[in-house]
């Protein structure tokens, strides 16, 4: 059930004045050019987080989170209200029936739009309330993974403070009509995704008092693997990321998105004019949206 209410008219994109995407290797030259644009699709949002295109609605789905809103920009340009007010949601995905899936601060849940409303779907692990859910991917078997850190709930702007009741972070594995599964803990388990043919998951390590990177975990469809670091950035700390066909992941970080291969090696940045939250891309692979502070930017790709 989608809000709807329009919060920005038509408009066309706008280039944004930064430095052009920086290319290190000509394997990324195919992907995207070097003159390629960064565009500002919508500057209005509190926080924004959490992008996820919507096929079925040609939507980019995205959450304010500060403004408790999720948001959608459709391909004219315009800015829907899709959930308003929402649970202070952060990461947004859908599942294999086209439904909305957030991950809630304010809840400390994972829920699910569909046309009845939003609705709460698991929200407590053994018995005790979850952290805050972050942010969430659907595997190929419609597994929900989540990260659930503290974020939520230690910071009054994006939750409600409380202490945590369950004493670690982790990563979660949630299929309907079975026990959350506690997959990993680590000390601020942000961002996280699937290798495309989803023996490796990589999962943001965003603790900021350690060497805060992408960590790399095999799965192989029954026990996830030991942390590896895989990948840094080199400005702030990585939160969300975006994985390609190719294995390549697009890792936000506090001057832009960092571009690796599936064996890590960088290949490129796209410098932006402040940090990215996180980042997807549209079906086909044809665009890159990224979200970060009040925006939300778009970058075509060949």
């Amino acid at each position: 059930m989608i809000d709807g209410r329009v919060l920005q008219p038509p408009r066309e994109p706008s280039p944004v004045d930064v430095t052009p995407p920086r290319v290190y290797d000509n394997r990324l030259r195919a992907v995207i050019a070097p003159e390629a644009r960064l565009l500002s699709l919508y500057s209005d949002a509190t926080w924004a987080e959490g992008p996820v295109w919507w096929e079925r609605e040609r939507m980019l789905v995205f959450s304010d989170v500060v403004g408790r809103r999720t948001l959608g920009w459709r391909e004219d340009g315009s800015v829907v209200a899709v959930v308003d007010p929402s649970a202070f949601s952060n990461g947004n995905a859908v599942d294999a029936e086209g439904r909305l899936l957030h991950a809630e601060h304010g809840r400390r849940a994972l829920s699910r739009t569909d046309d009845r409303g939003t609705h709460v779907m698991v929200d407590a692990y053994d018995g005790k309330p979850l952290n805050s859910p972050n942010d969430l991917v659907v595997d190929s078997a419609g597994a929900v993974w989540f990260t659930d850190p503290s974020y939520g709930i230690s910071d009054p702007r994006e939750g409600y403070p409380a202490e945590s009741a369950l004493g670690h972070q982790s990563v979660y594995r949630w299929r309907e009509g079975h026990a959350l599964q506690r997959m990993i803990d680590l000390d601020a388990p942000n961002g996280l995704g699937f290798s495309p043919d989803e023996t490796t998951l990589y999962i943001a390590e965003s603790h900021q008092d350690g060497l805060p990177g992408v960590v790399a975990c095999s799965w192989d469809g029954e026990t996830l693997g030991a942390p590896r670091t895989f990948a840094t950035v080199d400005a702030g700390i990585p939160d969300g990321f975006a994985i390609d066909h190719r294995g390549w992941l697009w890792i936000s970080s506090a001057a832009g998105v960092v571009i690796v291969d599936d064996a890590g090696a960088r290949l490129g940045v796209i410098p932006t004019p402040h940090l990215v939250s996180n980042c997807t891309f549209d079906t086909g692979e044809r665009r890159l949206f990224l979200t970060g502070d009040s925006d939300l930017w778009m970058v075509e790709l060949g």
